[in-house]
Formats: structure tokens, sequence, C-alpha cells
């Protein structure tokens, strides 16, 4: 069974999530994350993971969504995630890329998030684009500062110095459809060098399809093409890939065990 650990069905229509899910069943994706990008709208992914067994979700403030409200208290990103189905903080990080909020408040934010991983005792989903320097420098501050939090680098597209440095940190790396882009070969590379009890998949959906759906619009189900092409880096059937990709988000989301 694979796991799709990050994607948005709050982007797709209540009628579409029946269907979606099928199509999910159907390719081998058994469960998937649905993850918050704002905490007003937690409820919404809450509801989806409440109406779907094998559906979960996070809750937090994408970064460039950072400054539409004050920056919340760790205290109350971590009291959004006091439910059954919430199984994460995020996805938080920062974006440098398109800079759609100030970078002190991204930072701010960011931190927040940090804390809030740390109360609640849930891993972090980190969003990371052309921001790699502040994100090692704040993630090492705040790991010297306040202690250890479990995250993963999810969709990653960076630079090896994020990855390695992230590792050393004990965080994981998820890998969306840009792993088997023509022109992903650095990817490729880099993922070849992640020890295999760090890797995890995800779609990003409804974004980022993977080849053959390039410029589609994405869906859990196109998570098992990224996982054969990481089981191709790693030299391992896809049947071992996906069995090995599912230990490690059990591993790493342990609400979700």
């Amino acid at each position: 069974m694979l796991i799709d650990s990050h994607c948005h069905l709050d982007y797709y229509s209540a009628d579409e999530i029946g269907d979606i899910l099928a199509h999910a069943a159907t390719a081998g994706v058994g469960e998937m994350v649905t993850i918050g990008t704002r905490l007003t709208q937690s409820d919404i992914v809450r509801g989806i993971a409440q109406a779907h067994a094998n559906v979960w979700c996070t809750v937090g403030i994408h970064p460039h969504n950072a400054a539409e409200h004050p920056v919340p208290a760790p205290e109350a990103i971590a009291a959004e995630a006091a439910y059954p189905r919430v199984i994460g903080i995020g996805e938080s990080g920062l974006d440098y890329f398109y800079d759609k909020a100030p970078r002190d408040v991204q930072q701010a934010s960011f931190r927040a998030h940090i804390r809030a991983a740390r109360l609640a005792g849930l891993p972090l989903a980190i969003h990371a684009r052309d921001a790699d320097a502040d994100i090692i420098g704040i993630l090492r501050d705040e790991r010297d500062s306040g202690g250890d939090f479990q995250f993963l680098l999810h969709c990653f597209s960076s630079t090896r110095a994020l990855a390695e440095a992230a590792l050393a940190m004990g965080g994981y790396v998820s890998f969306s459809g840009i792993l088997t882009f023509p022109k992903s070969q650095e990817i490729r590379d880099i993922a070849r060098d992640i020890p295999r009890d760090r890797l995890l998949v995800e779609t990003d959906s409804p974004y980022l399809a993977p080849v053959p759906y390039r410029g589609k619009r994405n869906e859990p189900a196109w998570v098992a093409h990224t996982a054969t092409v990481l089981a191709q880096v790693h030299g391992m059937e896809p049947a071992a890939m996906a069995d090995l990709t599912t230990a490690n988000f059990r591993r790493l989301f342990r609400k979700a065990a």
C-alpha cells in the first residue's frame, strides 16, 4: 500500500472527492494526508478527514498566507491539532520565490509552527522554496533553544545542503511528481542518497502531476508514478518502495499508526 503524505483535498469539490478516493484505491493508494494552509480553514480539512476513514489531515498556515492575520501563538496552533484525525502541523516554512508575505513574518510564523509541533508532539510539514539557508538556520536555532521536534521537507526540490542538514537533524524528505520530470536529474541524484528510512512520497495535488500526466490536475492516485521512479533511483521494486515509504510514514506520523 502507498500513502500520499501531502495533498490538498479541500481544493476539490465535495462531489469530486469520492471519485478521487476511488481512483486512489484502484492505484493502491490506501491513505492520504490533506494539508492545512490557513488556520481559519482548519475545520474544513478536519471535516474531510473525519468524513473518510483513510484520510488524515494537518493544520497550519502556508508561508504564502502568513501575513493574512497576526502570527498566532504556538499554543493556538497546537490547540487546532487536538483532534483524532489531525496527525501533523503545517504546512509552514519559507517561500522566497513568490514572497507573498514579508520574510520576517514568514520567519515568525515558521518559528511559531515549530514550537507548536513540539507542544503537540506532532511532526511539522515544511515548505521550502529559495530559502534554504534561512530554513537551515531556523531549524538549528529552534532545536538548540527549545529541543528536538520531528519534521519533514515536503515536495523536495531544494539543494543537497538543505537535505543533508535536515537529515542530520533527524528530518525526513518527501518527493513529489517533480522527481519524475526529465530535467530533475539533480533531484533524483539527491533522492538516491537519502537514507531509505527517511523517504516519503506525495503528490501535493492538485499541483505537480507526475510524468506521464504532467500538466494535468494532479490527484493522490498518481503518487504511484512518483514512487515507481523513487524505486528505480534506489534500485528497488515498486512494491518494496511502497512498503518502505508506508513504514516510514507510520514511524514519523505516529498518530496515524
